[in-house]
C-alpha cells in the first residue's frame, strides 16, 4: 500500500486574477440569473418600471454575492490517497482510499470530491462530502481494474466548492498523485522438475567447496559449535590455533528467462494476443523459479537483462524474493515490441558461461532466427523453448486446421538442438504446457538411458 504526499487546497490570493477565478466559476444557473437580472434592469429603464429595476438588481446581485462568498472562504483542506495494493495482475480490481482533512478552524460547506483516472481503469469517481468540522476527516473509497498491463497515473485529486444556491462552483486541484501498476497474470505452476537444476542438495541446489582441492581449502578460527571432525590440522599447527574447515557452500541454481519482443515476431493485439500470453508466461515462471528458490533473470531479445548487470546478474541470492520479483515483475508491466529483427544480442549475453536452466518464450521464427536459438542450447544446463505462431494465433477455433505449419519445422530443428520444445496453441493453459514439457524430457531422458 503507498500514500500519495498530502496536499493543500486554499483560494488564490490575487486579487484580479482572483475576481476572474470567481466570475468564471458561475454555473449555469448563475449566469441565467445574471442574465436575467441585466435584460429586467434594461426592460425598467425602456419602459420606465422603478419596481422591475428592483427586480433585476436582485437577480444580478445574487450570483455575484455567492460568487464573492465562496471566493472569499478560506478553507485548507488537506487530501491523502492510499493504493490496496500498489500493484494489482491485470483482470484484478485494486482499491483506492482517499481521506480528506480539514485543518482549518472553521467547518466547510458541502464539498464535491473528483480524482482523475485513466479511462481504461473505469469512470470518474465523483463524491460529495457533509460539512466537515473544524479538525475533523472524511475518508472515501472507489475501485479500479483493467485487463491490460501498464502504469497508470491517479490524481491529481479535485475538490469543488459550490455555495447552497447552485450559483458558482470553484475547483481546487491538489498537486500530488499516485502510480498503479497493473503487473501481467501469473498462473500457478506445477513443481515440475526440469533439466538445468543442480542435484544432491534439496530441490534445485547444489554443493561446492569452497576451492577446488583438499589441498586448497581455505581454514578458519574454529568457532563454538563447529564438528571436531572438519579440524585442519595443517592450518592448526601453523597458526598455533585451532582452524577448521568451511562448510561446504550452497550454490543456488540458474534460471534465466527469455522474452523474444520483436514487433515481427507478434501479430496482434489486446489481452488475448500472443504477445499477452508470451508476458503473462514469462511472468508466472520467473515467480514460479523464485519460489523454488532459483537465482532468476529477466532476458529480451535486445540484450536488456532484469535485476542488470550488478554482481552476477541474477535476482533471489543476495536480496529478498518479493523485492526481485517485484523488480522484474514492473518491468514485464511495462515491456513492449521492440524493433530488432533478431536474436543475436540475447545469444551474445547467454554465451558467456553456463546459465542454467533456459526458458524461453519465442515468437515467429525463420530459419536464420531459429539457428540462432538452437545455439543459445549449447550454453544452457536445460533449455525449454514455448514457441508461438501467429499464424495459429490468429486462425479462429472453427477454422479448419491447414497444411503443416512452419512453426513445426522450427520445433523440430530446436528439439534437435537439446531444446525442449513446445508449441502454444491459441488460449492454451501454460501449465499444462508446462507439464507437458516435463513429460516430454523425461521420455527423451529415457529413451537416450538417462536418468530423470
Amino acid at each position: 500500500m503507498t500514500t500519495a504526499g498530502t496536499g493543500h487546497a486554499e483560494p488564490d490570493r490575487d486579487e484580479k486574477g482572483g475576481i476572474r477565478t470567481a466570475l468564471a466559476g458561475l454555473t449555469t444557473r448563475g449566469r441565467s440569473f445574471l442574465a436575467a437580472g441585466v435584460a429586467a434592469a434594461v426592460c425598467s429603464y425602456v419602459l420606465g418600471q422603478s419596481d422591475l429595476l428592483r427586480v433585476g438588481l436582485l437577480l444580478a446581485v445574487l450570483p455575484l454575492v455567492c460568487a464573492a462568498v465562496l471566493y472569499r472562504t478560506r478553507y485548507r483542506v488537506a487530501g491523502s490517497r492510499r493504493l490496496s495494493p500498489a500493484r494489482v495482475p491485470a483482470g484484478s480490481e485494486a482499491r483506492v482510499h482517499l481521506r480528506m482533512d480539514n485543518v482549518s478552524r472553521l467547518p466547510t460547506g458541502l464539498l464535491m470530491l473528483q480524482d482523475r483516472v485513466p479511462y481504461v481503469l473505469g469512470p470518474r469517481p465523483r463524491f460529495v462530502l457533509d460539512r466537515v468540522e473544524a479538525g475533523g476527516r472524511r475518508e472515501v473509497s472507489y475501485r479500479v481494474r483493467s485487463d491490460l498491463r501498464g502504469r497508470y497515473p491517479l490524481g491529481p485529486l479535485q475538490l469543488r466548492l459550490t455555495d447552497p444556491f447552485g450559483m458558482c462552483e470553484l475547483t481546487r486541484s491538489f498537486s500530488t498523485y499516485d502510480t498503479l501498476t497493473v503487473i501481467p497474470r501469473v498462473e500457478p505452476l506445477a513443481p515440475v522438475r526440469l533439466s538445468g537444476e543442480a542435484k544432491g542438495y534439496g530441490d534445485g541446489r547444489q554443493r561446492s567447496l569452497a576451492l577446488a582441492g583438499e589441498d586448497d581449502v581455505i581454514p578458519r578460527g574454529y568457532r563454538y559449535g563447529d564438528d571436531l571432525r572438519r579440524v585442519h590440522w595443517r592450518s592448526t599447527a601453523r597458526y598455533g590455533e585451532l582452524m577448521v574447515r568451511r562448510e561446504e557452500q550452497p550454490q543456488r541454481a540458474r534460471c534465466t528467462v527469455l522474452l523474444d519482443t520483436r514487433g515481427i515476431a507478434f501479430h496482434g493485439a489486446g489481452p488475448d494476443s500472443a504477445f499477452e500470453w508470451a508476458v503473462a508466461g514469462a511472468a508466472s515462471v520467473l515467480v514460479h523459479m523464485l519460489e523454488r528458490g532459483f537465482s532468476v533473470r529477466l532476458l529480451t531479445d535486445t540484450g536488456n537483462a532484469v535485476p542488470g548487470e550488478g554482481g552476477d546478474g541474477f535476482a533471489g541470492a543476495s536480496q529478498g524474493t518479493a523485492d526481485a520479483a517485484g523488480l522484474m515483475m514492473d518491468t514485464l508491466a511495462v515491456i513492449d515490441h521492440s524493433d530488432g529483427a533478431g536474436l543475436s544480442r540475447a545469444y551474445d549475453v547467454l554465451r558467456g558461461g553456463n546459465e542454467g536452466l533456459l526458458v524461453a518464450f519465442l515468437g515467429d521464427l525463420d530459419e536464420e532466427q531459429a539457428a540462432v536459438a538452437a545455439r543459445m542450447r549449447q550454453r544452457s544446463g536445460g533449455a525449454v523453448a514455448f514457441v508461438l505462431d501467429s499464424d495459429v494465433w490468429a486462425r479462429e477455433p472453427s477454422d479448419v486446421p491447414g497444411p503443416l505449419d512452419r512453426s513445426e519445422e522450427r520445433l523440430r530443428m530446436l528439439r534437435e538442438a537439446g531444446w525442449t520444445a513446445v508449441g502454444v496453441p491459441r488460449g492454451a493453459s501454460l501449465d499444462e504446457l508446462w507439464r507437458h514439457a516435463d513429460r516430454e524430457r523425461r521420455g527423451l531422458a529415457a529413451a537416450s538411458g538417462e536418468g530423470p
